[in-house]
C-alpha cells in the first residue's frame, strides 16, 4: 500500500499526464519558495497555469477539490504574485486550476476545475 506521500507524488504525476494530454505545457513541478508549494505550473497558450493537486482514497470526508480552503486559495495566490515576479511575468493572463482524484475502487478519477477561483488576498 502506498503511504500518502507517495500517493500525493502519483497523484501529482497523473495531473502531469492528465495537463500535458489536454494541450497544456507543463512547466514546473513541485515550485519551492519561502512562502509554500506550488505543485505544477503550467501555460494554456499565453496564460500561466497554476495548479493545486488535490487527492482523496475514498470521498467518505468531502470531494477532493472541498480542501482547497479559503487559506489556502490566499496562500496560492502570494505563491503565485511570488513566482510571476521571480520569473518575470507580471502582466500576463494567469489563473488557478484544481487537478482533483480519487483512487475509490482502485482506478483514479481525475476531475479538472480550470479557473477554480479567483486571486485573493
Amino acid at each position: 500500500m502506498e503511504t500518502r506521500q507517495q500517493k500525493g507524488r502519483t497523484g501529482e504525476e497523473l495531473a502531469e499526464a492528465f495537463l500535458e494530454t489536454s494541450g497544456l505545457k507543463v512547466e514546473a513541478r513541485n515550485v519551492r519558495c519561502p512562502l509554500g508549494e506550488i505543485d505544477i505550473v503550467a501555460r494554456d497558450g499565453k496564460t500561466v497555469v497554476f495548479v493545486e493537486v488535490k487527492s482523496r482514497r475514498s470521498i467518505a470526508h468531502g470531494l477532493p477539490q472541498e480542501s482547497v480552503t479559503r487559506d489556502k486559495r490566499r496562500r496560492l495566490t502570494r505563491l503565485a504574485r511570488w513566482y510571476l515576479k521571480r520569473y518575470r511575468l507580471q502582466g500576463k493572463p494567469a489563473r488557478f486550476d484544481v487537478i482533483a482524484i480519487t483512487w475509490e475502487g482502485g482506478e483514479p478519477e481525475v476531475t479538472w476545475i480550470v479557473n477554480a477561483f479567483d486571486a485573493c488576498d
